[in-house]
């Protein structure tokens, strides 16, 4: 029962991680945008949880060549074969079950169905070698402190019970795009729907600010003509500036005459 608590644990890790990694990504260099990233609504990304899960679980194996870089090579191969398969297992699903592509790979040199490419599994296999050097002394730590604070799992529980809910709603959702996609014969990338959305809505946005900053000036504009009504001389200009103004639109023929 530990075991699989420490597993979950790690899922709920892994994927919270992910989302904070994929948020920067997304910001940065790929959108250049605020994006939500993945399938489901909250802040965590599964394939990340079941990828941590995945490397923990390979660094835990162990492998006895009597090399120590040979034991380490043929990890981290594993490693990069394992994330690459998570992926496209990933991918496929919803290809094939939603009509929806998470991610395209389409331009990348040697891609699989635009899910996986050799590019990104190199990336996988330097990660997992990332991990095995660096951060798998802490991924431990982080087990072993879960297991001497085991009502942490109170926490894990919360965070399924929103996970659960959250998938269905997002199952929902890709139900409605599966149908779309179907009707018109396509594939829906879901990241640029969502960019999309997101662009049209700034948009909508940005046109309903202006629209209330005239509605602003407009009715501002009727309060300073009553105003004007009843005090002729009350302006955003002091008199003396407003005397000036009367010179410049009036020309020289409304000038007092100075007296000699």
């Amino acid at each position: 029962m530990t075991v699989f608590l420490s597993l979950c644990f790690l899922f709920f890790v892994g994927s919270c991680l992910g989302w904070c990694i994929e948020v920067v990504f997304r910001r940065f260099v790929s959108a250049k945008k605020w994006i939500n990233p993945g399938f489901l609504t909250g802040p965590y990304l599964p394939i990340y949880g079941f990828g941590l899960v995945g490397l923990y679980a390979i660094c835990s194996i162990p492998i006895n060549t009597g090399n120590y870089w040979g034991d380490a090579a043929i990890t981290i191969v594993i490693m990069g074969a394992v994330m690459t398969a998570i992926e496209y297992v990933g991918g496929l699903i919803f290809i094939k079950g939603m009509n929806i592509k998470l991610w395209d790979y389409s331009s990348q040199w040697g891609n699989v169905q635009g899910i996986i490419c050799p590019l990104f599994s190199l990336i996988w296999t330097a990660a997992g070698a990332v991990y095995y050097f660096v951060i798998d002394p802490f991924v431990i730590s982080w087990v072993e402190w879960f297991v001497s604070n085991i009502a942490f799992s109170f926490v894990v529980g919360i965070f399924f019970g929103v996970f659960f809910v959250d998938l269905a709603h997002s199952v929902n959702l890709s139900v409605r795009i599966r149908a779309f996609a179907k009707q018109h014969d396509v594939v829906v990338a879901y990241e640029k729907l969502k960019v999309s959305i997101k662009t049209r809505m700034d948009d909508l946005r940005a046109k309903s600010r202006i629209d209330e900053l005239r509605e602003k000036a407009e009715k501002g504009m009727e309060k300073l003509k009553k105003a004007s009504f009843f005090f002729p001389f009350r302006s955003d200009k002091s008199l003396e500036d407003s005397l000036e103004d009367y010179v410049l639109t009036n020309g020289n023929g409304d000038k007092l005459k100075r007296k000699k």
